[in-house]
């Protein structure tokens, strides 16, 4: 059974449409990567599979259930964990804080301290941090701490959005070590990057945007080919910016 699936979705920001007819979808325990120029939408994919933007036509299915319009809660609910671009924490509360605030509020107060110990033990540099505050943690570190934040529920399926975006080699490591321990757990990932040999070495599959469409959807190595194809480029791990929408 596919854990979250897009069938033609058209979706967009007020008269631009981002998303065209998009169908895509990752099976239970399946890594798919998702990749593209920016501009492709990429992000707006993430953001429909976390219930911030409603298509305007075509069907958001988790599980098989249609959740298309669904508040965002409803969407995470039915174990969808979204880990956006960028750093996802509030910068003035502790690490700890931040943890019991996610974990409290999806878990309820009784699970919070079981979530927090399994947590801190899975991520022992956040452990040693739990008293420090969010903002003060390296851009590396914040990544960490969003990822955590959503692992306390055990999802069915995580949507990453640029994880590694702007990190160190060390950093980003840390992340493609933790997506690599969720994969080898069963949790089924759509990863959103544009470092494309990471996470090419993670994925079973690859899907390529292009202009708010799929151009393909196959192995890693067939979606490299074409993504240089798109792009007119010959080599290198990186995609060029591409600046045409989100």
């Amino acid at each position: 059974m596919n854990a979250i699936e897009l069938v033609a979705v058209t979706a967009g920001y007020g008269p631009y449409r981002a998303l065209a007819e998009a169908s895509l979808s990752v099976a239970d325990a399946e890594v798919v990567a998702l990749v593209g120029p920016n501009g492709a939408g990429k992000s707006t994919v993430a953001r429909v599979c976390s219930g911030l933007v409603v298509p305007s036509s075509g069907r958001l299915l988790v599980g098989g259930k249609d959740l298309t319009g669904a508040p965002p809660w409803r969407i995470a609910r039915a174990q969808v964990a979204s880990v956006p671009e960028g750093r996802g924490v509030f910068a003035r509360l502790s690490v700890a804080e931040n943890l019991e605030l996610s974990f409290g509020r999806w878990l309820g107060p009784a699970a919070v301290p079981s979530a927090l110990e399994a947590t801190f033990e899975r991520f022992p540099m956040l452990a040693g941090r739990r008293r420090q505050a969010a903002g003060t943690l390296s851009g590396g570190q914040q990544r960490l701490l969003s990822l955590a934040k959503v692992l306390g529920d055990s999802p069915r399926v995580v949507v990453a959005d640029e994880l590694s975006l702007g990190l160190s080699p060390a950093a980003a490591d840390d992340i493609y070590e933790q997506l690599g321990a969720l994969q080898r757990a069963g949790t089924a990932l759509l990863v959103i990057e544009q470092q494309t040999d990471r996470v090419f070495e993670l994925a079973d599959r690859a899907v390529v945007l292009d202009r708010g469409s799929v151009a393909f959807s196959g192995s890693p190595a067939g979606a490299s080919a074409v993504v240089r194809g798109i792009l007119g480029v010959t080599e290198g791990p990186h995609l060029p910016d591409r600046r045409v929408g989100t």
